[in-house]
């Protein structure tokens, strides 16, 4: 049986559509739509408007107030029927798609599915719970398990405010805003307890008090998404904003919220009736499910040792975080306190519990969430081969046994550019149907290559990026133009921004959480240097930068202000920008257009880097460190080329050295290999040496660095493992 079927909800209320057109309600409330363009065009043409304005599929709805000329619409009622009929054949396959196609494997997991647990999801930039890398992964792999038919849920949290939009004032400082979530505006539905049909709750135990969470379903195609939120009447004042703010930077609500997700998501899985066959923790923030499952035990006669070899071997966990300090630690005798009202009447020693959670350090005064997630699961991974190699040497002492590398993937139905889908189409490469390619190990160390790609013609190929290109560089004109306005520019700057972009420069993008350590302002480290290369009339360069730092980052906050001044400056100002609110809107439109990719962090403290992967795909070669997935995607071979490499693998002994270094490469590279290539265009005005390098680009990373190869490989190293146990 379907999971999502096995999930009583809540009629949608006051929403109304025409009987002819009652399909809009299923297609608002699944997030189906955001990766399929159809779809999309569906509500925009309903309020174009609002739809431009970023409002999703259910606030569209909500606004139209007369149906009748959409019905009376011939054109609009074919392309609703065609998107209609696609979308019921997809979520009623249950018989063709991928994980149906494995034989006994696929048995395995399918009356017992796979359990993912993260604390933010990124599915669409208009459901704002996630913060950066990880929550858009997270969404991604519940695209993915969706298209591949794998039995999977996800769990997580309801973040009323979600995390903060970003604005930048006229002197570089980041504003944080947070706005609030409407779930009558949101495809979410509530979901009820299968046996009294009433909204379900679930109850968790802390000191003094319980606290009530609501659960919510979302439905990315097939996979439901369940989320967690306290924001209920029934709770204390205090206790209803647990859920409310995604990575607050209290501590002390941080902790109370993994242990609603935790506890309370093992609990709903509990009131639902699913027993998962693997249980999936997406970094340490839900580890405290491990507990639960403990106690769990525990009170079905189990001992502590046996409790403890129950749940390790059904349970999965992916690390994200290269170095011990980068992970999720608390006080412990705050973790002692807030844990024991939850295990009052059990048998579960808490001092036991307390040295699950000890840290590589062996600090007995912090409770380390990674540390015990790692001892407690049975399959762990890094995201990267590397990372693999770097998190097993860090935590081998904690773990005392291995950590695989199992390399991240994007889901390229969501970040291929329009133009370039329809590039792949015309060469029979349809990628949201993966499965169905050709896939040759030419690539390096016999990774997967799609050859087919190298056969598109070059001249089509640079047309279709440099469509792509004119989208960004129009998105980010008028984002820059807002900003202008904003910060009390004059017209005579308004309008300069409006049109400072330059379409034949070439058009480097940077854009990431700005953490120190991914160095930012690396590219401005000899700015002699860089401003010859900026003003070079013959071979015009432009960056455009964008990324959020965390409002507790004060120094990622002040590498935001350094570039943002630098845009400013007489030096740089019309060759490098800044566009404020890095979401998953900005980062399509970068990814698809811009002309290389840069990514320059300390080696090797970059997990894996997933919009590399995304540019990759669409064509945009990277020029990274070698760290993350370029350490192991990077094909040096002259024939294979698919991008660039700054530095190498020896890493200095002290950081300002190894900075020096690679700022020193970076200009190499950039004015020896890159820019030659890139200007060097044959008499139609096509780069053909760099076309090549866009299409090996393309072969390397469209599938062996998409969700689906990683979801492949998770089923038979991870997930069908646990669940044989």
């Amino acid at each position: 049986m379907e999971l999502m079927a096995r999930i009583p909800t809540q009629a949608v209320a006051s929403v109304t559509v025409p009987e002819r057109l009652e399909g809009l309600v299923r297609l608002a409330y699944n997030f189906y739509w955001s990766w399929h363009p159809s779809v999309q065009e569906l509500f925009a043409t309903l309020n174009p408007k609002l739809w431009a304005q970023g409002m999703g599929p259910v606030r569209v709805l909500r606004e139209v107030r007369d149906f009748a000329p959409v019905v009376a619409d011939k054109d609009f009622v074919a392309k609703y029927d065609a998107a209609i009929k696609a979308f019921d054949s997809y979520i009623a396959n249950t018989k063709n798609h991928w994980y149906a196609t494995k034989g006994d494997p696929a048995k395995v997991l399918a009356q017992a599915p796979v359990a993912y647990f993260c604390a933010e999801f990124g599915l669409h930039e208009t459901f704002n719970i996630y913060s950066g890398g990880l929550g858009i992964l997270a969404g991604d792999h519940c695209k993915e398990a969706s298209d591949l038919g794998l039995p999977f849920l996800g769990i997580g949290l309801f973040y009323r405010r979600g995390f903060f939009k970003q604005m930048v004032d006229a002197d570089g400082r980041q504003e944080h805003f947070f706005p609030t979530l409407d779930p009558d505006m949101l495809p979410l539905k509530r979901v009820l307890d299968p046996k009294s049909k009433k909204p379900l709750t679930v109850v968790v135990e802390l000191p003094e008090r319980n606290v009530t969470a609501a659960v919510w379903l979302v439905e990315v195609g097939r996979a439901p998404l369940l989320l967690l939120d306290t924001d209920l009447p029934e709770n204390a004042p205090e206790d209803r904003p647990i859920t409310s703010q995604l990575y607050t930077s209290g501590r002390d609500m941080r902790l109370h919220q993994e242990l609603i997700l935790g506890v309370g998501g093992v609990r709903t899985l509990r009131a639902l009736g699913v027993e998962p066959g693997a249980w999936h923790m997406n970094e340490g923030h839900s580890a405290f499910l491990l507990v639960e499952r403990i106690r769990e035990h525990m009170n079905a006669g189990k001992s502590f040792d046996d409790a403890l070899v129950a749940i390790k071997a059904s349970s999965v966990f992916t690390i994200h975080t290269p170095v011990p300090a980068g992970n999720e630690r608390f006080w412990g005798a705050h973790c002692e306190k807030l844990l024991a009202p939850m295990l009052k009447g059990s048998k579960v020693p808490m001092e036991a519990i307390m040295l699950l959670g000890q840290g590589v350090d062996k600090d007995k005064n912090f409770f380390d969430m990674t540390a015990m997630g790692l001892r407690l699961a049975n399959g762990k991974n890094g995201v990267s081969l590397l990372h693999g190699r770097t998190a097993d040497d860090t935590w081998r002492k904690v773990t005392h046994s291995y950590i695989m590398g199992v390399t991240n993937g994007v889901h390229m139905p969501t970040w291929l550019g329009s133009k370039m889908k329809e590039l792949f189409a015309s060469a029979s490469a349809d990628f949201s149907e993966m499965s169905r390619f050709d896939v040759s190990p030419t690539g390096p160390e016999g990774r997967g290559r799609v050859e087919k790609i190298m056969s598109l013609e070059p001249k089509r190929v640079w047309e279709a990026h440099v469509e792509q290109k004119k989208a960004l560089l129009q998105f980010a004109s008028l984002r820059m133009a807002e900003q202008h306005k904003r910060h009390g520019k004059g017209p005579g700057e308004i309008k300069a921004v409006l049109h400072g972009f330059d379409l034949s420069a070439f058009t480097i993008g940077f854009a990431r959480r700005f953490a120190t350590y991914k160095r930012a302002s690396l590219m401005f480290s000899d700015e002699k240097r860089l401003m010859k290369i900026l003003g070079n009339k013959d071979k015009p360069v432009q960056i455009v930068f964008a990324g959020k730092a965390h409002p507790a980052d004060k120094e990622g906050q002040k590498l935001i202000a350094k570039i943002f001044q630098q845009t400013q400056s007489p030096r740089f100002q019309g060759k490098v920008f800044f566009v404020e609110e890095y979401d998953m809107e900005v980062g399509r439109a970068l990814v698809q257009g811009v002309d290389m990719w840069l990514n320059n962090p300390r080696r090797p403290l970059e997990a894996s880097g997933t919009s590399g992967m995304k540019a990759a795909a669409n064509g945009v070669p990277n020029m990274s460190i070698l760290d993350g997935w370029w350490d192991e995607a990077q094909d040096f071979r002259s024939e294979f080329r698919n991008g660039f490499a700054i530095g190498g693998r020896t890493i200095a002994s002290r950081d300002e050295i190894q900075d020096k270094n690679d700022a020193v490469d970076l200009y190499r590279v950039l004015e020896n290999d890159v820019l030659p290539l890139f200007f060097k265009r044959n008499s139609d005005g096509v780069p053909e040496g760099w076309v090549k390098v866009m299409l090996n680009s393309i072969a390397s990373c469209v599938y062996d660095f998409s969700t689906m190869r990683m979801l492949e490989d998770y089923v038979s190293k991870l997930y069908v493992p646990a669940a044989k146990r």
